[in-house]
């Protein structure tokens, strides 16, 4: 059986496990309700008249909607490790269907400015930082329903076509936009949808068993003990983690692509609100945007056949070694010109490069980390993804022209994809090391058979 054969002999495997299929369930229809949220919140910070259009602006109200999630973070992973994920994934998607729910009652009642535009953002912080506990929360909880043999798979499937639900759930949000003329229900008919999505997706996870997602060993003791403990907890995390070799490095690996992503992600908006469109023109700048995203999630969707057949023969590290390499080449085709064929096609193969990469960074972690740790090696994932994306908002307010588009920028981008496809092709580690587990030196978690 060649290699597309064998990946589709275990998807067909993986759809027949039935805590498999639940979990992907809910994780699509959550995805899907984030799609919606996000294109309400888009519209709103990024391509309303009343923002500015400039790198300085978009990158400002990208960094205010990221930052705190630096913070939530460190937070999420004690309590994936001591809560039941399975309950985080109901509980966290009923939160969000109140806090999704306020927003929009407020825009149909009080509108944009002022105290209302105050309240809107502060809430949508709050919605966001649950989303990304959710995220964590998946990834944690995927090993538990899936064998070992088909994780690869299973990262390959769960990411990318959740990424496929925001994308489907984006556009939904889109249309409705579209066909409601301008006012507070054009503005609040997207954040309605989606508190009835997240309400779905909430429901969906009780079809879970409770203790079905683990965490095995759930961490014990008073609260407010755990949460003055949560950085020590971290710290041993970070320390189990870099002796551990490989996940530390993967992690570190794709806090370096995400940090690159994020000037390109920032200079997208800028280049269709102000260089496809004209700046004055929301809807148009939105809906360009709405195709390079589109795009984006054609190249992460062809990332579930392509990794799973390429990365056996290359292994996760080699497999990202060449996705870096890839999402080099799409910085040197935007650098060309800015035409919009060129961008939609350099959005594809970077998309394909970043979910790509992603699979083999999570198979990696999911792989070579204990269950006990696993939860804060994800939320640990979560603050660098953040970080790194709040560093790029920093960079991008400095390096990116307010059209969004610049020769120069985007072939040091190429140079620094290729500079990290080269110190992981040259010194990363290949195999992880044993560790004993904090605080019981007799259990070592050691290497696994490949």
């Amino acid at each position: 059986m060649g290699a597309l054969g064998e990946t589709w002999h275990d998807l067909r495997a993986l759809l027949r496990l039935q805590g498999f299929r639940r979990l992907f369930a809910v994780r699509l229809v959550s995805q899907a309700g984030d799609g919606m949220f996000q294109v309400g919140l888009a519209s709103l910070l990024f391509f309303s008249p009343e923002r500015a259009g400039t790198a300085a602006g978009v990158a400002s109200a990208f960094a205010v909607m990221l930052a705190p999630f630096t913070i939530v973070g460190p937070f999420a992973g004690v309590f994936l490790d001591r809560w039941r994920r399975r309950q985080v994934l109901a509980y966290g998607n009923a939160l969000r269907l109140l806090i999704t729910g306020a927003m929009a009652a407020i825009m149909l009642t009080v509108g944009l400015g002022g105290s209302g535009d105050v309240w809107v953002i502060v809430l949508g912080l709050l919605a966001l930082s649950v989303n990304r506990f959710l995220l964590a929360a998946l990834s944690a909880g995927l090993p538990r329903v899936v064998a070992g043999p088909y994780l690869l798979t299973a990262n390959s499937l769960t990411p990318t076509l959740g990424a496929g639900a925001v994308f489907l759930g984006g556009g939904i949000g889109l249309v409705l936009g579209l066909g409601i003329p301008p006012g507070r229900i054009h503005d609040a008919a997207a954040l309605v949808c989606a508190a009835v999505v997240f309400g779905v997706a909430g429901l969906l996870a009780l079809r879970l068993g409770r203790d079905q997602l683990g965490p095995e060993h759930p961490a014990r003791g008073h609260l407010a003990a755990e949460l003055a403990a949560v950085a020590r907890g971290l710290v041993d995390g970070a320390r189990y983690l870099t002796a551990r070799r490989t996940p530390g490095q993967a992690l570190l690996v794709m806090g370096a692509h995400r940090f690159l992503y994020g000037v390109v992600f920032i200079a997208a908006i800028l280049i269709s609100r102000n260089l496809l469109a004209d700046p004055g023109d929301t809807t148009a700048g939105l809906a360009n945007f709405a195709l390079v995203l589109a795009a984006t999630a054609v190249g992460g969707a062809a990332a579930v056949v392509v990794t799973p057949v390429f990365s056996r023969l290359t292994g996760p590290q080699g497999w990202i070694v060449c996705m870096l390499l890839l999402a080099a080449a799409s910085q040197l085709l935007l650098a060309t010109t800015p035409a919009r064929t060129v961008i939609f096609l350099g959005a594809g193969l970077l998309g394909l490069a970043a979910q790509s990469a992603k699979i083999a960074v999570d198979t990696i972690v999911q792989r070579d980390t204990h269950d006990d740790i696993r939860g804060r090696a994800f939320a640990f994932f979560d603050v660098l993804y953040n970080a790194a994306f709040v560093g790029a908002a920093l960079l991008a307010a400095w390096a990116v022209p307010d059209d969004g588009w610049s020769r120069g920028l985007f072939v040091a981008l190429a140079l620094a994809y290729v500079a990290v496809a080269a110190v992981l092709g040259l010194t990363g580690a290949r195999h992880p090391a044993p560790v004993h587990l904090s605080g019981d030196p007799a259990r070592v978690d050691r290497p696994v058979d490949r």
